[in-house]
């Protein structure tokens, strides 16, 4: 037989499959760039973000028909919109529209030091509403969230907001003052900035594993991965926004907040609450509300929404409802 030469036309089995190899690795890449370019031009394939009046960055995310009533939840502090995720699986499977943003200095948002006061807080949180033309709209929030949901629900537009839930919020006034004398005294929240300056990666161990969800009380036991979850969100945002953010969760009056508010307000705690007791929050807060009522978890502590998420998840859908 004939020797093959360089000359020869008729291809060899490797040929073939070198070819054929080549083209489906073409194909595949042109597939994949497709793929992308349609996700970029859907708007898919980058982070939720918007830019407020003042140039910070907030990050949210959007979860559901944009044409869904929609549900606002509301981070404590130092925390990000994460923590809200099993709430909002949960309200997302039942047809609502659900957003959480990272507060300024907060996660994924810009690590600004400035604008750390309740005022700006409600601002960001009017340009987000503006921004999603959120309309007829529940906002839930947690501890500092809860007092950031009660400052710009008193202030929203007309018909911006439908109902708001304050879980362990800080509302009316956590400082111990001549007003409030039954309040928290000045030195726990100085060695809260002391621990955070000093050391705040184990600061933000020694919360969450201790008073905030109530692993420091006999019988409960710890959960770790609650425990890191709550670490890994503090550890993401600004130590110099969540050192300001002491004196606003502690030093807000927002007695002239929820005089203001006329929708409904469930007010959600836990009556083993260590970090922001009862007696000096929902209680009070509850008689200044014109339209609130109160809802009590016997023995659940600050974190109640996430020890016990199919009890609260079930009540603040019956009330959203109702």
């Amino acid at each position: 037989m004939p020797k093959k030469t360089s000359t020869d036309t008729n291809p060899t089995r490797r040929d073939v499959l070198l070819t054929g190899a080549a083209t489906s690795v073409a194909l595949t890449v042109a597939n994949l760039a497709s793929a992308q370019s349609q996700s970029a031009q859907k708007g898919s394939n980058h982070m939720s973000t918007f830019t407020t009046s003042d140039g910070t960055e907030i990050f949210y995310k959007d979860w559901g028909a944009k044409d869904a009533q929609p549900i606002v939840f509301h981070h404590g502090w130092p925390l990000s919109g994460d923590d809200w995720d099993t709430q909002m699986l949960f309200f997302l499977s039942k047809g609502y529209r659900v957003i959480a943003h990272d507060r300024r200095g907060h996660g994924r948002s810009s690590q600004t030091d400035l604008g750390h006061d309740m005022d700006t807080y409600a601002a960001d949180v009017a340009e987000l509403a503006s921004t999603l033309d959120l309309r007829d709209a529940v906002h839930i929030g947690h501890s500092t969230g809860g007092g950031e949901a009660a400052r710009y629900v008193a202030r929203a537009e007309t018909g911006r907001v439908a109902k708001a839930a304050l879980l362990g919020a800080i509302p009316p006034l956590m400082l111990q003052t001549d007003a409030n004398p039954d309040g928290i005294p000045m030195e726990v929240f100085d060695g809260f900035r002391a621990a955070l300056a000093a050391n705040r990666a184990q600061f933000y161990r020694d919360v969450p594993s201790g008073p905030f969800f109530g692993f420091n009380r006999d019988g409960v036991e710890l959960n770790e991965g609650q425990v890191q979850n709550w670490w890994r969100q503090g550890m993401m945002g600004s130590a110099s926004a969540h050192y300001q953010c002491i004196e606003v969760f502690s030093e807000a009056d927002q007695t002239e907040d929820l005089q203001s508010i006329d929708v409904p307000v469930l007010v959600m705690h836990g009556d083993d609450d260590q970090v922001v007791p009862i007696a000096n929050s929902a209680h009070k807060a509850v008689d200044i509300l014109s339209n609130g009522t109160l809802q009590v978890y016997a023995g659940l502590s600050h974190g109640f929404f996430a020890t016990h998420p199919e009890q609260v998840n079930a009540d603040l859908l019956s009330f959203i409802e109702s």
